[in-house]
């Protein structure tokens, strides 16, 4: 037991540290190859900070264990609307952008509707895993073209400065490297987190699911909640958002669809009736929430995430209603 708290405490200290450093390197590499951060958000911090969802619901798959994969995922998806961009938001507004009302926001609700839809029938199989790793491969496709096609769009007014090009090699150096070491970082203390949760939970023998969509959820959702305060309090506001976005299409995407690819899963019905139910209506909430922001120019702020994180309050004790019964 003391060894879960130790694990846990130190993977805590390990996650804020690495946090800043991967989103340092991000940052840096958006500058000089003139990427748009919303598109280091959705690519480096979405998917990269999915890393602990992907590994935990994969072995989860791999040992037999399908409803821990699901209630990883689809726990993390509502987590990170719910806890992380509230908290996000509390700390440092957003301004929302006309390109996330028009495409990325309405791209969520799509892929939520398509997971949705895929379990109606009880059972997610290799073809439904098949499905959606292409239709992640497409997603990204498109959200490169587009973001680049912004991004030069947005730069093509600027006037470029000469720089020495050893100095832009090393800067370029660093900015991989700090990327790379803060990526890593992020993932092992995760997992440090994670198994010394997951120990403390067996021992008050809560359900595979329960620990799927609390402990496990939480945990491997650690990286998108510091690195979306880090981007925020950086002034990255673009980044903060892109990461939730990037990383929800990935979890419901990627990682469930990886986890399908290995075995074929039965899925539990109060997954549909509860936990991709209030995915559903977390999504929506974000899409007026950010549509209410833009329709009257306002910032996507305290109040806003004030809700967000009452949402996360109620499904805490949904949840907590419903293990007990």
């Amino acid at each position: 037991m003391w060894l879960a708290v130790i694990a846990i405490l130190i993977g805590l200290a390990v996650l804020v540290w690495s946090a800043d450093v991967f989103i340092d390197g991000a940052t840096a590499l958006a500058k000089k190859f003139s990427v748009p951060s919303f598109l280091i958000g959705v690519l480096i911090l979405g998917i990269g900070t999915s890393a602990p969802e992907m590994v935990v619901s994969v072995l989860a798959a791999l040992e037999g264990s399908p409803e821990l994969a699901l209630g990883n995922a689809y726990g993390s998806n509502i987590i990170n609307i719910a806890l992380v961009l509230g908290a996000t938001v509390l700390i440092s507004p957003i301004i929302i952008r006309k390109a996330i009302i028009k495409r990325d926001l309405p791209l969520l609700l799509l892929v939520t509707a398509i997971a949705a839809w895929q379990l109606r029938d009880g059972l997610l199989s290799l073809t439904d895993g098949i499905i959606l790793l292409v239709l992640l491969a497409i997603v990204l496709g498109m959200q490169i073209v587009l973001s680049l096609r912004e991004g030069y769009h947005e730069h093509e007014d600027e006037v470029v400065v000469a720089t020495d090009p050893d100095e832009v090699e090393l800067s370029i150096a660093r900015g991989l490297g700090s990327l790379f070491l803060g990526m890593s970082m992020l993932v092992i203390s995760s997992r440090a987190i994670v198994w010394g949760a997951v120990e403390l939970a067996t021992l008050w023998g809560l359900s595979e699911l329960i620990i799927g969509l609390t402990i496990v959820a939480v945990g491997t959702s650690l990286p998108e909640l510091v690195s979306s305060l880090s981007a925020a309090r950086k002034g990255e506001h673009d980044m903060a958002l892109g990461n939730i976005i990037g990383s929800n299409i990935f979890n419901t995407l990627g990682v469930v669809g990886l986890a399908a690819l290995i075995t074929p899963i039965t899925v539990n019905p109060i997954i549909l009736s509860r936990d991709v139910l209030a995915m559903g209506l977390i999504t929506l909430l974000l899409v007026a929430l950010c549509g209410f922001a833009f329709l009257t120019k306002r910032q996507f702020g305290r109040t806003s995430g004030a809700t967000l994180l009452l949402f996360f309050v109620g499904y805490t004790g949904w949840l907590i209603q419903t293990a007990i019964m």
